[in-house]
């Protein structure tokens, strides 16, 4: 069968090559043509663009950029309409792909299935309309998503477990236990991008000042970003970077302070006490916009899974005094032992399926009915 994917960014090609590899054990005669990125090359077939060509976060990026993004839109309709898949296959990216379903709903028959839900539980949730409108079937890789569409709005979803999870899961069997370490490591995961960085960085370099002494302080530096970057906070400091090895970092660290994202569910995953960093403009406002506006009580995936407080999250509070004092208190003793209790609900919540699979066995499924 032909399968047609469009992810917009890093995180979408990795899922979206583990969807595709899944889908290859199943269909033997699977043929792919994407919108996507090198890993998802490497499993095979056709790339018509790479997704570096549509990732423009932001309204001034996606402003200067319309005119590219206008044109890749319209070749990615035409491209579909002249191949004929038999499914569209769309990963998260829900500025760009929920157009495409919509002209592929309004103009062919070809099914479009959604892997990996747009988040419209956070911020949009008008964006349901157009789901249920242009949307087949769509599959989830956050367990509490399955109320939110299926009890609040009536649309039924599949969750087929979580690709972060595997991938703890797989990385834990796989790699012998290191040996035991000098010094208890803590561990600062500021963020992927160089604004999150800029915002965090400095506080949690503060936040573990005078530490050095009996802890060893690492940066897990995110991949896109040069290490000169992060020289420009580090310098003159008693503290590590790593690049590439987020994994084997969380598999030896005593405790961490992380900006929320994947990398709080990683964590957690990994058995690592946390505090959740977050630094917002104009923190008064951001609170009263939580407790009106957005639709979520957290900002970590830790919390929401659990749809309890597991992980101290610092964003209206977010200094270098509380950070310290959170992190103080998970070094050791009960909030440590509370927190890692908590981590066990997670791991029950998000269960032992493995996405790829799961969600490549349901497509075939449904196509070959």
């Amino acid at each position: 069968m032909k399968y047609y994917l469009i992810v917009g960014e890093a995180s979408g090609d990795l899922h979206a090559s583990h969807l595709m590899s899944a889908l290859k054990d199943i269909d033997e005669e699977a043929e792919f043509r994407f919108f996507g990125g090198d890993l998802m090359t490497a499993v095979g077939g056709t790339r018509v663009r790479h997704y570096k060509e549509l990732a423009y976060m932001g309204f001034i990026p996606v402003l200067l950029h319309l005119p590219t993004i206008l044109r890749n839109m319209k070749m990615c309709k035409q491209d579909i309409s002249a191949w004929q898949p038999d499914c569209v296959i769309l990963v998260d990216y829900p500025g760009f792909n929920l157009k495409i379903a919509e002209y592929v709903k309004s103009r062919t028959n070809i099914p479009v299935y959604y892997y990996i839900s747009p988040k419209i539980w956070a911020w949009k949730e008008y964006r349901i309309k157009n789901i249920r409108r242009d949307v087949d079937e769509l599959f989830s890789i956050l367990p509490f998503e399955v109320d939110f569409f299926e009890k609040k709005h009536h649309y039924p979803i599949h969750y087929v477990g979580n690709p972060t999870a595997d991938e703890v899961r797989e990385y834990l069997a796989s790699t012998p236990p290191s040996d035991g370490e000098t010094k208890p490591i803590i561990a600062l995961l500021a963020g992927s991008r160089k604004q999150e960085i800029k915002d965090n960085l400095p506080a949690m370099l503060e936040a573990v000042e005078g530490l050095a002494k009996d802890y060893r302080i690492v940066i897990a530096g995110a991949p896109s970003i040069e290490p000169a970057y992060y020289n420009m906070y580090t310098h003159g400091r008693e503290v590590e970077i790593v690049f590439n090895e987020t994994y084997p970092l969380l598999a030896k660290v005593h405790a961490a302070l992380v900006t929320s994202g994947t990398a709080t569910l990683e964590t957690c995953l990994f058995g690592v006490p946390q505090v959740v960093c977050y630094k917002v403009p104009m923190p008064k406002i951001i609170g009263f916009l939580r407790r009106h506006l957005l639709k979520v009580k957290y900002i970590s995936l830790v919390n929401l899974v659990a749809d309890r407080e597991v992980v101290k999250e610092l964003v209206e509070t977010f200094s270098v005094e509380t950070i310290r004092r959170e992190l103080d208190k998970i070094l050791a003793g009960e909030p440590r032992e509370q927190m890692l209790e908590g981590y066990e609900e997670v791991r029950r919540r998000l269960g032992n399926q493995k996405a790829p699979d799961t969600a490549a066995r349901l497509i075939v499924e449904k196509l070959r009915k």
